[in-house]
């Protein structure tokens, strides 16, 4: 369970902290004092940091520093009376995560907090291969198959020379457990490790957040901004979906990638920095460049070394191990004792073309868990698109049997149930058709992505664990089901 330290001398502030993120899944410890919390980092070793500015003993800074040595990929959130305070950027230079303004937003507390457990998670839970499966974690790279062990081997050649990667494959097929992977076997494993989607951010917004920018830079920017490749030096950035940058940002990250060198937005001074980029897409590079789209001397430097990974239609081998490893992990998650699934079910799955990848599958695997009735997984329990092959996708025809089937029974609250089919047939059709991609989902369907992310969870499609990551507008991957 996720570690919050709160260090401050106010016990108030504290208190408001502790109702604000009242989380059942979040526990909290706190210091007044930065010794104390200092001493309790090493003891206890929270996920994130909260820390006052002015405290008694020490500075907010000075026990950043401290606390920073002594773990470097641990997320600081500096909290502060003064708007435009300088030590609070100065933190933000020097790698702290974020910062805070007393009185503190409640909104923007919970979406920081948020960001900054699941970078932590990013970075201090690996995401490597697992030979033995009946132990396999959640987060390992799962899969036997010819293609997978192609993948293990590039990682295991690449991840210690400290060269940018590319990593190509459809969406779902698992590039961020991939770019973990290199990290946690790399030379900078020690150091933080940052996903950023450039699908999910504007223009403007991705570049002020890779690159920072200047007060006044834009109508908005009333202070200076820290980016994440000034904060993350040392570290790792993996970019998500670097197809979609615009062409003004990659001629920004071609010169950080040519000379770690670049310049806020709005300002005239030369930083430099020293990251490592993985970077990922889903699209045909050479196809963009072709159209004017993308960069080719980006490409030409992205390339350098490459990793595919194989779609699930390609390594159909790996369904049967990676169905029992997501029933492993679900049980733990949904309270089940699911043991097996019967051979018509496996069938199903195996004939299945998986448009979304091992993602669809760890979906559709905790959907048929979330309406097995006992122990077994049985096929009515598997997503309707999963059932008699590729071709059949959910339809009203099931709808209509759904009612039929409760008006038999006397059921109540048949209303309910009617609606969360009917959500479950147009948002299984709408996932399928962006590739599982909640961005596109949410723009095709007229919702806002909380919304749509609390409708997939209401219908199986989503994990709390997953719910996490795709709240973070910096996080990558993790934007389609799964």
């Amino acid at each position: 369970m996720p570690l919050l330290l709160i260090v401050d001398d106010e016990p108030n502030i504290a208190f408001s902290i502790k109702e604000c993120l009242d989380l059942p899944h979040l526990e909290f410890i706190t210091a007044s004092t930065a010794r104390q919390g200092i001493a309790l980092t090493r003891e206890q070793q929270p996920d994130v940091v909260l820390l006052d500015i002015r405290l008694p003993d020490l500075s907010g800074l000075d026990a950043f520093e401290k606390i920073r040595e002594f773990d470097p990929r641990l997320p600081c959130i500096l909290m502060t009376a003064f708007s435009r305070t300088e030590t609070a950027i100065e933190a933000m230079r020097r790698g702290a995560f974020d910062y805070l303004v007393k009185p503190v937003d409640v909104m923007q507390l919970q979406n920081v907090v948020a960001k900054a457990l699941e970078v932590s998670r990013l970075s201090r839970k690996p995401a490597v291969v697992e030979t033995d499966e009946s132990l396999t974690p959640a987060d390992h790279i799962v899969g036997t198959s010819a293609a997978m062990h192609d993948v293990y081997k590039a990682i295991g050649r690449i991840a210690p020379q400290d060269s940018t990667v590319l990593i190509l494959g459809e969406s779902g097929t698992g590039k961020e457990l991939v770019a973990r992977a290199l990290y946690h076997y790399s030379q900078r494993s020690r150091m933080p490790f940052l996903a950023i989607n450039c699908a999910a951010l504007p223009e403007t917004l991705l570049e002020s957040e890779l690159f920072g920018h200047e007060r006044g830079a834009f109508t908005g920017a009333d202070q200076r901004r820290i980016g994440k490749f000034e904060q993350v030096s040392g570290g790792t950035i993996f970019l998500d979906e670097i197809g979609d940058m615009s062409p003004a940002t990659q001629a920004k990250a071609l010169r950080l990638l040519q000379e770690q060198r670049f310049e806020r937005i709005g300002g005239n001074i030369t930083i430099e920095t020293d990251v490592r980029i993985i970077a990922a897409t889903n699209r045909d590079l050479n196809e963009l460049v072709a159209e004017g789209k993308f960069r080719q001397d980006l490409l030409y430097r992205l390339n350098g070394f490459t990793i595919s990974i194989p779609p699930l239609r390609d390594r159909s081998d790996d369904i049967p191990v990676l169905t029992d490893h997501f029933i492993r992990c679900f049980n733990a998650e949904l309270g089940r004792n699911i043991t097996t699934m019967t051979d018509e079910a496996r069938q199903f799955l195996q004939s299945h073309d998986w448009p979304g990848n091992v993602r669809e599958l760890e979906s559709a695997v905790r959907f048929a868990m979330a309406h097995a009735a006992g122990n077994v997984i049985t096929a009515d329990c598997l997503p309707a698109s999963c059932q008699g092959g590729s071709e059949r996708s959910p339809s009203m025809s099931d709808l209509e049997a759904l009612i039929q089937q409760l008006l038999a029974k006397n059921t109540t609250g048949i209303y309910e149930r009617i609606l969360q089919e009917v959500d479950r047939i147009a948002l299984t059709a709408v996932m399928r058709h962006t590739n599982f991609n909640q961005v596109q989902a949410a723009l095709l369907l007229g919702l806002s992505r909380m919304t749509l992310r609390s409708k997939l969870r209401a219908v199986g499609l989503l994990s709390a664990k997953t719910d996490t990551a795709t709240t973070l507008a910096i996080d990558s991957s993790e934007d389609k089901v799964g």
